[in-house]
């Protein structure tokens, strides 16, 4: 018998949960095949099987918590527990339907192993049958799009996915102590850990947020006149998140306490920019990182933010894309949002947050007037070791720099 453990994640990742089981007791199983996905606190992983044989036992099912080194299942390698699973699949189909049979194994094995976590997840949540679902890749691989798009009214398999999604209905008939309809949704562990996270943040550091806005008025103009022809050399479009991580930078600079950590009595200095660019995904809010980003012009800065967010929109972010950072900035005004005051991204000490950027009567001179583009911005900082007046002479500084982006050239 050989065993399946649950392997090192991270270093500092020591449980997980069991999403699903993509076999069951009694399937035949080739070695490197997938066996269970994992759900960790920042992203998922799929274990593949060591040795080929003959899944013979689970002992942790979905929802289950599981630790590094702990055995989830075992596999029968002998010869004669393969043996059986052939004859017992040889008995089940009668000669006639082998090949249309065997066809149907290999095209659900096919579509079971090419589907992404992100298409697993949502097919699991909306009770959709993968098997189902057409994909839009040329090579068969289904993507979380194709499970958004994928309308089961038309599918011939209806009463399955309509027998999944009972349970959910039982229990949004639940009553409250009030004898109100409420539906009670187990929190995945990844927004479970966000939230412990948060709350902790709040405990253990002294957290103070300082305000000010930017005339986006110069940034745009540059945009303006210069997008197209750097989206034609560059294959990617001039963003304000560049603009926005070459001011921190320079900031960061200038204000070397902000790029630092505590850790314990001490006082980390970093001497690196690895700035963490909050995106917002399905599973939850995930911070990337863009790694020695006072090294990158600004276009290599846009595709590496653009290959984060599209990994972790369809879940392909990996422990390394989070692990780290210095700093992070987060842009809650893609939603709508005016103002507000972000969190720290533990165990930085400190987050800059953008906002949405909104026509507003700005003073020019004691007799002019002018409508301008304007976006509040929020630094929340670690009182700590960040004394007030650092932290406003670096949003200062951030903002000096954003109203005339050519300075950020001369800044590096």
């Amino acid at each position: 018998m050989a065993e399946i453990k649950v392997p090192e994640l991270a270093e500092s990742i020591t449980e997980g949960t069991i999403a699903q089981w993509l076999k069951k007791p009694g399937d035949k199983v080739e070695k490197g095949e997938q066996l269970v996905e994992l759900e960790t606190d920042k992203v998922n992983v799929e274990l593949t099987a060591e040795n080929s044989g003959v899944l013979k036992e689970l002992y942790k099912d979905s929802g289950d918590t599981v630790h590094v080194d702990e055995v989830i299942g075992v596999i029968d390698e002998s010869r004669e527990a393969q043996a059986a699973t052939v004859e017992e699949e040889e008995v089940k189909v009668q000669p006639d339907e082998q090949k249309t049979a065997n066809e149907t194994a290999e095209g659900e094995r096919k579509n079971r192993l090419i589907a992404s976590p992100a298409a697993r997840k949502l097919a699991r949540e909306r009770g959709i049958n993968l098997n189902e679902v057409p994909a839009a890749d040329p090579l068969g691989r289904l993507r979380r799009q194709d499970v958004e798009t994928f309308n089961p009214k038309t599918s011939k398999q209806l009463e399955e996915p309509v027998r999944r999604e009972q349970p959910v209905s039982k229990r949004a008939e639940a009553e409250d102590e009030f004898n109100k309809p409420v539906e009670r949704i187990r929190m995945s562990r990844r927004r479970s850990t966000i939230a412990k996270r948060l709350v902790e943040v709040q405990q253990t550091a002294a957290m103070l947020t300082t305000f000010n806005e930017v005339d986006m008025t110069a940034i745009m103009d540059i945009r303006k006149r210069r997008k197209d022809k750097f989206f034609e050399q560059h294959d990617v479009r001039l963003g304000f998140m560049s603009f926005f991580t070459k001011a921190v930078v320079a900031a960061l600079r200038q204000y070397p306490i902000l790029n630092a950590e505590v850790q314990g009595n001490e006082i980390i200095m970093k001497k690196y920019y690895d700035i963490g660019i909050a995106v917002s995904a399905d599973q939850g809010l995930v911070v990337p990182v863009v790694r020695d980003a006072d090294r990158l012009n600004f276009a290599a800065i846009e595709g590496e933010i653009l290959k984060l967010a599209v990994k972790a929109r369809e879940n392909k972010l990996s422990l390394q894309d989070l692990q780290g950072g210095t700093f992070t900035i987060t842009n809650g005004g893609v939603f709508g949002s005016l103002l507000s005051t972000p969190i720290l991204n533990g165990p930085q000490v400190g987050i800059l947050g953008m906002h949405k950027i909104q026509l507003r009567p700005v003073a020019i001179d004691e007799e002019r007037m002018e409508n301008r583009p304007m976006m509040y911005v929020a630094l929340s900082y670690d009182h700590r070791i960040v004394d007030g007046k650092e932290a406003v002479s670096f949003l200062t500084i951030v903002k000096d720099l954003l109203e005339d982006p050519e300075s950020l050239l001369l800044e590096g």
